[in-house]
């Protein structure tokens, strides 16, 4: 390994792709990550060890924490969900090192100092938390290379584009970032919180309308078939109390499943008359309830392209998905506007809603300039669009053109952590 500089094409580096619903790891060179698991975690404070000390100001707190799906999903008396990102951006430094250490024991059981290291990050990342994370990966994991990389960028490796606008609606927002030559634009970065858990609370407010209870899958014990619209006949179960965070949790688990499996967006504006004509879907709860959905499957995605429709919330004050993008594509060069439109990538697990993509190729269609040729990228496969930044990164890691790009441990101990901005763009 002369000069710091990986040869070859087997460098076994491992990709880390860190969004505001999961966490994603795994090998570079491979078409999926290893691991995908809750960026949430349950977290519970413990007193039980300060209770056995006679000297009260000799207490000292035991914080526990519960990371991964089966460990986050029991009910426990006292436990909170919380999540470590604000923003997309790493805000609780500790439980990011917990969710690393968890990574490497349990998902790619090999040590962290063997591996170069690629992770990922939203583009509006800041100067100091790229500083904070690069210094703990060499400092705590002692990592041989490291690279840290924008998510948008990867996404649009993923797809085979250096330059495209990259439309990224996830959990918490909806952005649109414009890639040109592999650098991020941040300048024209546009974001909307009109994304998943906004679909997630219009289903919520949905049920509250329609009178019905939505009752997570852990409170139940046992249930009976029975016909439509009939009272569900179901047992609770026995459980610890719990906090307002974990049923809230999962409760939002049931509402999701409910939005992929029922929910789909319109081809044209909504329309109360041509929405009815449609067929109904069927759906039944996990507590045994059925029903039948018509017009308000379409009526609560119609939020995301119309911002108008939704209740409660003044409507100018949001953009709409194919505002996102004209306005992203507005705050760039003139020069470069036409290979934007020409691949505009859509990614983000969001986007997987039936007809997302048809909605907005339609929506773009009436706002592009005559002489601007549209394109609208969208891979068919949900873990491509899930996953299309990990892919991206198992893509570029694995590239032995890539190879003198890394940040390597020498570098690193001459530099300090003030290179990472000189190295990562």
């Amino acid at each position: 390994m002369s000069g710091g500089v990986y040869g070859g094409d087997e460098v076994g580096a491992l990709v880390f792709d860190i969004g505001s619903y999961s966490f994603r790891a795994g090998y570079a060179g491979e078409d999926s990550p290893k691991a995908e698991f809750p960026t949430h975690y349950g977290f519970i404070e413990d007193t039980s060890v300060a209770m056995e000390l006679d000297d009260p100001s000799n207490q000292k707190l035991e914080h526990k924490y519960y990371i991964d799906t089966n460990s986050i999903k029991v009910p426990r008396r006292g436990m909170e969900i919380q999540n470590f990102l604000k923003d997309g951006i790493i805000e609780n430094w500790d439980v990011f090192e917990k969710f690393m250490d968890y990574t490497y024991s349990r998902y790619i059981k090999s040590e962290s100092h063997m591996h170069p290291v690629l992770m990922s990050e939203s583009s509006w990342n800041v100067r100091g938390k790229r500083e904070k994370l690069t210094e703990i990966m060499f400092e705590k994991y002692n990592v041989p290379a490291f690279f840290l990389c924008k998510n948008a960028v990867l996404s649009a490796f993923a797809n085979g584009r250096a330059t495209g606008l990259v439309l990224d609606s996830g959990a918490t927002h909806t952005t649109a970032v414009p890639v040109y030559d592999g650098y991020v634009l941040s300048q024209a970065i546009v974001k909307s919180p009109l994304a998943g858990d906004f679909i997630s609370l219009e289903c919520k407010k949905l049920m509250e309308e329609k009178e019905v209870e939505v009752i997570p899958p852990y409170l139940i014990a046992s249930k009976e078939p029975v016909s439509d619209r009939q009272p569900a006949k179901w047992k609770k179960k026995e459980v610890p109390e719990v906090t307002k965070s974990f049923q809230n949790y999962m409760l939002k688990d049931v509402l999701q499943d409910f939005a992929a499996s029922v929910l789909q967006v319109s081809d044209t504006p909504y329309d109360r008359s041509n929405a009815e004509s449609m067929p109904t879907i069927h759906y039944e709860f996990p507590n045994g309830y059925n029903m039948d959905f018509g017009e308000e499957r379409f009526k609560i995605c119609e939020g995301l392209f119309d911002p108008s429709m939704i209740k409660d919330v003044p409507g100018n004050t949001m953009l709409s998905v194919g505002h996102v993008v004209t306005t992203s594509v507005g705050m760039c060069d003139i020069d470069i506007r036409p290979s934007l439109y020409s691949s505009v990538i859509v990614v983000g697990g969001n986007t997987l809603l039936n007809g997302f993509t048809d909605r907005l190729n339609r929506d773009l269609s009436s706002k592009t300039p005559p002489s601007m040729r549209l394109k609208i990228i969208s891979p068919t496969g949900s873990a491509e669009r899930r996953f299309s930044s990990w892919i991206g990164g198992s893509i570029l890691a694995s590239l032995g053109s890539f190879q003198q790009m890394w940040i390597s441990k020498q570098e690193y101990d001459e530099g300090g952590k003030t290179c990472v901005e000189r190295k990562c763009p």
